[in-house]
């Protein structure tokens, strides 16, 4: 597995029928136990290993709800990578697109 998605119902979906596995999360229990399965830290239900994705998707809101587990991970370059998309009805108020992060980051604006 390449991809997973830990999002609203309706990105599930959506990642979903372009063959990318996923698991809805609206609270931060669901968010927690959706991000220790893929990551492996649960001990009850987690993913095998040789299904680990290498890219974890997971929207902004949902990261939200476990920021400090996200950061922590982020913070230990392992695998797997996490992206944050924005959700359903657009970016967080605060939140940077990814647009101005590559902008900010190489300094050029087009």
């Amino acid at each position: 597995m390449e991809y997973f998605v830990i999002a609203q119902r309706e990105l599930v979906l959506a990642f979903n029928l372009v063959g990318v596995h996923g698991q809805v999360a609206l609270n931060r229990k669901e968010a927690l136990q959706a991000f220790y399965r893929v990551t492996g830290r649960s001990v009850d239900n987690a993913l095998p290993v040789d299904e680990h994705p290498k890219v974890l998707i997971i929207s902004e809101d949902v990261s939200a709800m476990i920021e400090e587990e996200v950061v922590d991970w982020q913070k230990g370059a392992k695998f797997p990578l996490i992206v944050e998309i924005p959700p359903i009805n657009g970016h967080l108020q605060g939140k940077k697109s990814l647009t101005d992060s590559i902008r900010e980051a190489v300094g050029i604006s087009v």
